[in-house]
């Protein structure tokens, strides 16, 4: 029942060296016509030799590269887009956000050149010929409104892991007071996601199971998502990370609260928990492993092995070099140095397919 249920929601120049040309002076009275024609045909042969290509100059990057899928990867991949179009500009890259499931869809159905997915991958999809290339790390955090009446308590003593799982996949929490120790019957209106994506699915892993467990209102995408709880002061939501915060002032978007993780069950906030403040301090938590794994997860661009270009290729191979460069400011987490090397290899053993002529 579950693959079921999975299964639906996937888806040169050199210069002429001067001619030594020394006519006598009689000559240029009796011949002024042909030294203007040799004057004016010199520097044409000399831009005509200098416009051929060498023979050890790789021929210009030339085609298209079409990519679809996850939300948590749309941002960084746009920089990426830009930058390399600007160094590559015979290439075009069409770039859409849609899940992950899209991207993973897209690019195994050959619709795709290249997939964003944000989840792990699944054995499955291994065997119809995916292959995942981890580019950058980020997170998926939970979410709240900033004018829900029980924040005051919910940022000084957190949410654990057990709570979550009670909310989301168990069912039985279904009141703010109840999940407080106080009495009362508040609703927690639960949000979740409608599209197959690689948020929902991280966010139910880190609960202990699988995006279709999760129960909840279903909003569309990450924009729709942060915006029903924007809008709630009873809700509770999760985003990815670059989604949740605000990519000019690194605080949390306007009206939304991060849920802050109670990560050693002590019903409190202790200062090595508290990172969620901005952006910044966030992914110095990932990457000091205080904040859990999942949610913090690796973020993919996936290939079919049959079907790779050399322009595909190249921008993979650019993206884990200079690409790195961008990943950081962009509000994800760079990939160290041995993960480059070994997705790069990945990339060393592909044989580019043929160029339509």
């Amino acid at each position: 029942m579950i693959d079921n249920k999975r299964k639906k929601l996937r888806r040169s120049s050199t210069s002429a060296r001067p001619y030594p040309f020394r006519a006598r002076a009689r000559c240029f009275k009796v011949l002024p016509g042909i030294w203007l024609i040799l004057m004016m045909l010199i520097p044409g042969l000399s831009s005509a030799r200098g416009s051929r290509p060498q023979a050890n100059q790789s021929p210009a990057l030339s085609g298209k590269i079409s990519i679809s899928g996850a939300w948590a990867l749309y941002p960084l991949a746009v920089r990426w887009a830009e930058e390399f179009q600007k160094e590559n500009p015979g290439v075009k890259i069409d770039l859409q956000a849609g899940g992950a499931g899209k991207g993973m869809a897209d690019v195994l159905a050959g619709l795709v050149d290249i997939g964003m997915v944000s989840r792990n991958i699944y054995p499955e999809e291994l065997a119809r010929g995916a292959l995942p290339l981890a580019v950058a790390r980020d997170a998926v955090v939970g979410t709240l409104n900033q004018n829900n009446p029980f924040l005051p308590i919910i940022l000084r003593q957190g949410l654990t892991r057990d709570q979550l799982r009670a909310i989301y996949v168990e069912g039985k929490i279904k009141y703010w007071e109840e999940l407080l120790g106080q009495s009362g019957r508040t609703p927690i209106r639960v949000y979740t996601r409608s599209d197959a994506c690689g948020a929902a699915e991280t966010w139910a892993a880190f609960l202990g199971a699988h995006q279709e467990d999760l129960q909840g209102i279903a909003i569309y995408g990450d924009p729709g998502l942060a915006e029903a709880v924007r809008r709630d002061p009873y809700g509770l939501g999760f985003n990815n990370l670059n989604f949740a915060y605000s990519p000019e002032t690194l605080k949390p978007h306007q009206g939304l609260v991060i849920v802050p993780l109670d990560v050693n069950q002590d019903s409190q906030i202790s200062p090595e928990e508290s990172f969620y403040q901005d952006r910044d301090r966030l992914t110095a938590g990932i990457s000091a492993g205080l904040y859990p794994s999942p949610p913090a997860r690796d973020l993919y661009l996936v290939i079919k092995k049959t079907r790779p270009s050399r322009a595909v290729l190249i921008f993979l191979d650019w993206v884990l070099v200079q690409g790195q460069s961008l990943v950081e400011a962009a509000g994800y987490l760079k990939l160290d140095a041995r993960t480059v090397e070994r997705e790069r290899q990945k990339i060393k053993e592909l044989n580019p397919k043929e160029e339509s002529k």
